[in-house]
């Protein structure tokens, strides 16, 4: 359960700027040139802009956020990406200029939430990658480290790359500047027990510059939750050696950020 902030009495608006950023990639192996055809296809369809729209919904309402404005497209040939503004204050409606009203509250808050998706296949060795990059940015005292769990649950996560980091100062009403206005040592300490549970977790904090980044991977690893549309025991026990280790050296190359080879 993420712990509540503390309420600092503020001179004005909270103007520190907490962003979450995410990468998240599935991997997996498509034998055939159809197979990885039809994993192209089965990413698309289950993480198009309207399914991506419903997730940064889901999370605008965790944070307790209000939206303010939503942006969508589906890409050809594949790939989808959403953007939405946020408000920690509600939409006043009816203000006499509303539209201009509606500009200042998303000006002054400074808010978003955006997802884009990359799905690609390797074109010689069967491996096929969905990456997903997502950044929950508030403004105020909502704080996106609520939405930590559900986004990694919301996607087939086997790495997750994860920065949080606060940015600028508030002042209190003494006048004392305000650089952060929670306690945290760790991302990880946000997380749920039943992903702790799931993933190997590597962290690098610099905790004079409020940066927190924390590098996971999923611990075990099952050969058929990898292969699409195929079955390990309908392989040679040479060839499920091949893809096994070609696929556990995809996964170190992106959880290290380089190539091993």
């Amino acid at each position: 359960m993420v712990k509540p902030l503390p309420r600092l009495r503020l001179q004005g608006f909270n103007n520190l700027t907490k962003a979450l950023s995410f990468n998240i990639y599935d991997i997996c192996y498509a034998v055939s040139e159809d197979q990885r055809r039809n994993y192209i296809e089965y990413i698309d369809d289950q993480y198009d802009a309207d399914r991506l729209t419903q997730i940064l919904t889901d999370v605008a309402e965790i944070i307790g956020a209000n939206i303010l404005n939503i942006a969508r497209q589906d890409y050809d040939p594949q790939g989808a990406s959403v953007t939405m503004l946020i408000s920690e204050e509600p939409v006043l409606e009816k203000l006499g200029r509303d539209t201009i009203s509606g500009a200042v509250v998303a000006h002054m808050d400074k808010s978003h939430i955006t997802v884009h998706t990359y799905p690609e296949t390797h074109p010689h060795n069967g491996i096929a990658t969905f990456r997903a990059d997502i950044d929950v940015a508030t403004c105020g005292v909502i704080s996106p480290l609520k939405a930590l769990n559900y986004l990694i649950d919301s996607f087939e996560s086997d790495i997750v790359v994860c920065d949080y980091r606060v940015r600028g100062f508030t002042r209190d009403v003494k006048g004392k500047k305000h650089f952060i206005d929670h306690k945290i040592n760790s991302v990880q300490d946000y997380l749920a027990k039943h992903i702790r549970q799931k993933y190997e977790m590597f962290d690098v904090n610099v905790y004079q510059e409020n940066m927190f980044h924390t590098k996971m991977h999923i611990k075990d690893f099952d050969l058929d939750t990898y292969l699409f549309d195929s079955h390990a025991d309908d392989l040679s026990f040479k060839e499920r050696q091949r893809i096994e280790q070609l696929l556990r050296r995809e996964i170190e190359e992106l959880f290290h950020g380089r190539n091993l080879m």
